[in-house]
């Protein structure tokens, strides 16, 4: 048995400590890293814990919440996954509304449409539904993401890769706070908002909040329901970017991106600059 099991090809598995530590070096470079390759869902996991680790070791940088990704279908299928992933969240990552930023601020720069929900309640773990989640969010935040993709070859991700590279996650900028109304009518406006990108006095893309998994709140429902298989669980405070609006397009000198949330009270805005 021993024997058979010896010539079985060996199989793709979690990356070792020097290659996530090598991942982890690159990404703080901002220099195009290996693709991680073969990984399944478990070797994903395994891999973005020990990403984390070393980020953290790294940089002492502080957690404050998560981020769920491949929620659209749209980028789903662009990576070949058939479920959304997550990765963590770390306090440098945000910046304030209008901020200017370099357009080469990661190894694999992009940018695009997201939202982030804060957590009022831990009851939100056993949140099924977009009504439940809303009893325990108290801010949404307009957003545009500056994902970094940060590999050789970014069209070889799958689903079980983005995870182990943390999802991608380099820095958000963050609009002003809208206060959370637990009504119906604010469920709907989520669900229904028309979001639009704007830059280089042209309409670059637009989507809608039910873009990601029917109601961007269905982000947060499988976010806190993966977390758990993993042993974690939201906390009071922590912020979950929801997933992406619009495709993921790439940042140019000059170019300043606008998105507006067309349905939500005062139809808010968020915008950065690259340079």
């Amino acid at each position: 048995l021993a024997l058979a099991a010896a010539t079985v090809p060996a199989q793709a598995e979690c990356l070792s400590d020097l290659q996530a530590a090598a991942l982890v070096a690159n990404y703080l470079n901002k220099t195009p890293a290996a693709n991680p390759e073969g990984l399944n869902d478990a070797d994903g996991a395994c891999t973005r814990a020990k990403v984390n680790r070393f980020l953290v070791q790294q940089t002492g940088d502080k957690a404050i919440g998560y981020k769920a990704g491949l929620t659209n279908p749209a980028v789903q299928k662009r990576f070949n996954a058939s479920a959304p992933v997550w990765g963590v969240l770390y306090a440098p990552m945000l910046l304030p509304n209008g901020a200017t930023v370099d357009a080469a601020f990661g190894a694999r720069p992009l940018f695009e449409a997201d939202l982030l929900v804060r957590v009022s309640d831990v009851r939100i773990n056993q949140a099924k539904t977009p009504e439940q989640v809303l009893q325990s969010i108290d801010q949404v935040f307009p957003a545009i993401e500056l994902p970094d993709l940060v590999v050789q070859a970014p069209p070889r991700l799958n689903g079980a890769a983005i995870a182990a590279i943390n999802v991608g996650a380099r820095y958000f900028v963050v609009g002003a706070p809208i206060e959370v109304q637990r009504t119906p009518q604010f469920a709907n406006a989520l669900a229904t908002m028309k979001v639009l990108v704007m830059g280089g006095g042209e309409d670059l893309d637009s989507g809608f909040g039910r873009d990601v998994l029917d109601h961007p709140l269905n982000a947060v429902a499988w976010l806190a329901a993966d977390l758990q298989k993993q042993g974690l669980a939201l906390k009071k405070g922590d912020l979950v970017s929801v997933g992406s609006f619009s495709k993921l397009l790439p940042p140019k000198p000059g170019l300043k991106v606008e998105v507006q949330y067309q349905g939500l009270p005062d139809n808010p805005t968020v915008s950065v600059s690259f340079r």
